[in-house]
């Protein structure tokens, strides 16, 4: 994806990197699931091992540092985020045993405002 036609990827890309200086980083954008215009940026996923996270003891201590990390997608383009966060022990025990991300669920609608492309 380029930065330019894409930004909100680009610029949640920065963010976390700048932040968490991850060692397995996954930014994507599931927009295409909703009821959005084509290349919108408006929902995402996003996957971050980091050891950052080995100094929080909670899960959602660690979505919340993310979610401060992107505040600011968050105030204006984002709309709806997932946020896999895992240590670098708990990322290489998936990996061993094979696990993967499980996809979001589909849409479950929306308004229905928005025309579809």
């Amino acid at each position: 994806m380029a930065d330019s036609k894409f930004p909100v990827t680009a610029a949640i890309r920065k963010n976390l990197d700048d932040a968490f200086n991850p060692i397995h980083l996954e930014v994507i954008n599931e927009s295409h699931k909703h009821n959005v215009p084509k290349d919108s940026e408006t929902h995402f996923k996003v996957v971050v091992v980091s050891p950052e996270f080995e100094k929080t003891k909670t899960l959602i201590q660690r979505h919340r540092l993310v979610n401060d990390a992107l505040s600011k997608q968050l105030e204006g383009p984002v709309h709806a985020l997932s946020i896999v966060a895992k240590t670098p022990a708990q990322w290489q025990k998936m990996v061993d045993a094979g696990e993967k991300i499980e996809p979001s669920p589909a849409c479950r609608g929306g308004d229905g405002s928005l025309p579809s492309n």
